[in-house]
């Protein structure tokens, strides 16, 4: 090359606009049946995962330190029988309860993963209110967000909201739907 003549420029792929009109986000995406499964989706999926082990590690904690929770003095646990029967009854429910409620957010992450576009709103909805109660408490109460309590749940939640909500897990989740 002559010390006149300029080197040739890569082609950079066109740059996204900061902000998007709503007639561009709103446009249906196309019918591809076959379309991989895209990052986004299986981010979702594991994120939906990674918040069951979270609450299998509060269950478990849970029923560590049930006899210290029963028998604080700042508890307040309005008609609870305080025998040790009832105790063990108690927390054998709460146990249930969680497992079931556990049990219930794997499902909806296999469907999730699976491309089922009803399981990646259900649980969008899910994570948006759980997000919504954690302000509530810090904003009504004062409850302090920190590592050992809510930080972990608060994150994944909204790493999941983000992951879900995007374009391509969208259009995965919606593939089948002809326009």
């Amino acid at each position: 090359m002559s010390a006149g003549q300029r080197m040739p420029q890569p082609e950079l792929p066109e740059k996204r606009p900061a902000y998007e009109p709503a007639a561009r986000l709103l446009t249906p995406t196309g019918y591809d049946p076959h379309m991989p499964r895209p990052a986004s989706t299986s981010a979702g999926a594991a994120l939906v995962l990674l918040r069951v082990l979270a609450g299998i590690a509060v269950l478990i904690a849970i029923a560590g330190g049930w006899d210290d929770l029963v028998t604080d003095p700042d508890s307040v646990l309005d008609g609870f029988d305080p025998s040790p029967e009832g105790s063990q009854a108690a927390l054998w429910f709460v146990l249930a309860a969680g497992a079931t409620v556990l049990l219930a957010d794997l499902v909806l992450g296999i469907f999730v993963f699976l491309g089922r576009n009803w399981a990646r709103v259900i649980v969008m909805v899910i994570a948006a209110l759980s997000i919504g109660t954690v302000f509530v408490a810090w904003w009504a109460q004062g409850q302090e967000i920190e590592i050992h309590t809510t930080f972990l749940s608060l994150s994944l939640d909204i790493l999941l909201l983000l992951a879900l909500s995007s374009r391509s897990a969208g259009a995965y989740a919606r593939r089948h739907e002809r326009r």
